[in-house]
């Protein structure tokens, strides 16, 4: 493990130590549960922002993804505006969704050549139209006691979405470590020429890159579906740059190449801490943004300062 790689989590630490000297309610086990059930769904659009930045793009998708995917699935179960209640299948069909937006963005990005930050961001508008268009001006509030349950039931105390936040790290961390999706990711931010160069057609894997992103954004928004008990178009509002955020502390390079799934996981929670802890001791909300923004620049600062000795250049 090299000195960047420890970084975030003895930050981590110091971050926590430090709270935990400086309010008694910051280090109680029950705001340590509420700062990790406040981080399931930061955690969740991380897990599919991040393999999107392993390949050294970047995804500014997640708001319309998560917004179309939240409206379809408060659509699809027991609600105030139909008679639907497909239950799981309801929410498969926003996962679903999710996947066919994140794929769009793929598409977008082999066949039209443009920055991904572009793509992405058309695609964002599309799942806003989109859910727009189901919100139609009457909010659908969810009646699914399965649905509902993700938010409120608890599971060794911490709620279900907590746990499926967790599994949705595990699952990501197995592909980035045992799939060749996860392999070529890396590849494609290291030395995409190279790889092109070894016979491997680059532009698939992009696609099911970002479809794999798409899929978590999706369930995201469901996440947020299940905490608010209702459908909203702005459910993913401040979620992709929050995720690229807790990506960059983490360790995992805007540029490509480097970090992966657990690292990310390592800066959701560093995000989180720092804001639960910022609260716990009376810090003005107008100085948390500040805050946060400083730790991100000294982040990024950090995790670039090797390259840009080597290389000597500013892009």
């Amino acid at each position: 493990m090299s000195l960047g790689d420890a970084g975030p989590p003895i930050a981590l630490v110091v971050i926590f130590a430090v709270f935990s000297l400086l309010s008694d309610d910051f280090r109680t086990l029950g705001n340590v549960q509420n700062i990790m059930d406040a981080a399931a769904v930061l955690a969740v659009v991380t897990c599919g922002i991040s393999f999107v930045l392993m390949m050294g793009s970047i995804d500014l998708s997640a708001p319309g993804v998560m917004g179309a995917s939240a409206i379809a699935v408060s659509l699809l179960v027991a609600n105030n505006r139909n008679d639907n209640a497909y239950g799981l299948l309801g929410v498969l069909v926003a996962l679903l969704l999710g996947s066919a937006l994140g794929c769009l963005s793929g598409l977008a990005l082999v066949s039209l050549k443009v920055p991904s930050f572009m793509t992405t961001l058309g695609v964002s508008a599309v799942g806003l139209g989109l859910a727009t268009l189901m919100f139609a001006g009457v909010q659908p509030n969810i009646r699914d006691d399965m649905l509902d349950s993700w938010a409120v039931q608890r599971f060794l105390g911490l709620a279900y979405l907590t746990w499926i936040a967790v599994a949705c790290v595990l699952v990501g961390w197995l592909i980035q470590r045992y799939s060749r999706l996860g392999r070529y990711a890396f590849a494609i931010g290291g030395a995409e020429e190279v790889l092109a160069l070894s016979g491997v057609k680059v532009a698939p894997y992009k696609v099911a890159v970002f479809t794999l992103a798409g899929t978590f954004y999706g369930l995201a928004g469901v996440m947020v579906t299940s905490q608010l008990s209702a459908g909203l178009v702005q459910a993913g509002k401040g979620y992709d740059f929050a995720a690229i955020t807790a990506a960059v502390v983490g360790g995992t390079l805007l540029t490509g190449g480097r970090g992966g799934i657990l690292h990310s996981a390592v800066g959701v929670l560093l995000v989180t801490v720092l804001t639960n802890g910022l609260v716990q001791v009376g810090v003005s909300p107008y100085w948390q943004g500040g805050v946060q923004g400083l730790i991100v620049v000294a982040a990024v600062a950090a995790a670039v300062l090797p390259q840009r000795r080597r290389n000597q250049v500013t892009k």
